[in-house]
């Protein structure tokens, strides 16, 4: 409220005081009512949007007793998709509570609901490699480039990578699409290399569109030298905030939360064989409400995930960074979407 304002019952106000009251009260009364301004600074520059759904479950702040929103839903974008999953004894969420608040162990985390809101965080500004987390900005590069019919032929470099590889060979053809899911399951790196190449013409090109895609999605604290994650080139790194940002805009992404949602694929090889794939994502094979996002690893990065669940029409996104094992940062990550989910 603005001092220059008159509130519209002062003058009642004075009028019925002074036939009761002595000054000192009109004075008391004036003081509180220019308390009402707030001094306090603006949390964040960046525009919010109010959940066209109402949110019944309140947002717990960053511990200092203020709201954290960081990652605010720009004007005109939608929330994270609410996909419903499978209830499991009809476990029913209720608001995250202070108390519930998980402890972990890891390096960095971050927890966030489908409007950007944060709902837990710690270290989540701390810069960290993140493995192959990085590749849900690959699988969004290559879904809004499209084409998934497109027969892709592998050529010499796209082998040049290591450990994790489907083992593909010069001059082998696969479709686009089946490359594209395949690699978002199980975490290829030479299919990685063979899509950046693909999509930019070289695999230096595609991390000039990748830097330019993540600061386009706001993710200001981060840097990448390859498309799939590993430590060379050196110098690359994200945060627990970005990598949420990152998570929430690729399951806006119909192609890309279909792959990562997805458990089990039939690859077929060039050969004629098919391979079986099984989601590296361990908590969405076990936790019901998880609808999926992406693993990552290095010895560098330690165990990372970004993870995703629904229930009751509310959805949370979850960063985990730099846990000592898969049994962790998955039992970390699920921690963190129960609490969201109000669990």
């Amino acid at each position: 409220m603005k001092p220059s304002h008159r509130h519209p019952s002062l003058p009642f106000l004075r009028e019925s005081l002074g036939r009761f009251c002595a000054g000192a009260a009109l004075l008391a009364v004036l003081v509180a009512l220019s308390a009402c301004r707030s001094t306090e600074p603006a949390l964040a520059s960046l525009p919010t949007q109010t959940p066209a759904a109402s949110v019944d479950y309140p947002d717990p702040g960053n511990g200092t007793g203020q709201q954290s929103l960081q990652i605010p839903v720009a004007p005109g974008q939608a929330p994270v998709p609410a996909r419903q999953t499978p209830p499991s004894s009809g476990v029913a969420g209720t608001a995250p509570t202070a108390d519930a608040r998980p402890e972990l162990t890891a390096k960095a985390a971050i927890l966030v609901d489908g409007y950007g809101r944060v709902l837990f965080e710690k270290n989540a500004d701390t810069r960290l490699p993140t493995a192959s987390t990085q590749k849900l900005l690959l699988g969004i590069l290559v879904a809004e480039q499209g084409q998934f019919d497109k027969p892709i032929t592998v050529v010499e470099s796209d082998t040049w990578v290591e450990p994790t590889m489907m083992g593909l060979k010069p001059g082998e053809v696969y479709v686009k699409g089946e490359l594209f899911k395949a690699v978002l399951v199980r975490s290829y790196n030479d299919i990685a290399r063979v899509l950046a190449r693909d999509h930019s013409g070289s695999e230096a090109a595609f991390v000039a569109n990748m830097n330019q895609r993540a600061r386009q999605l706001g993710m200001h604290n981060s840097y990448f030298t390859n498309s799939n994650g590993l430590p060379s080139p050196p110098g690359q790194y994200s945060t627990a905030r970005d990598l949420a940002r990152l998570g929430m805009a690729a399951l806006r992404n119909p192609y890309v939360r279909d792959a990562v949602g997805t458990k089990v694929y039939s690859f077929r090889l060039a050969n004629g064989t098919t391979k079986t794939l099984y989601n590296t994502n361990q908590v969405l094979k076990h936790f019901p409400y998880c609808t999926g996002c992406k693993t990552g690893y290095t010895n560098a990065a330690g165990r990372c995930l970004v993870s995703s669940a629904t229930a009751n029409g509310k959805s949370v996104v979850a960063v985990v960074l730099g846990c000592n094992s898969t049994k962790t940062v998955s039992m970390e990550s699920e921690a963190l979407l129960r609490y969201g989910l109000g669990m």
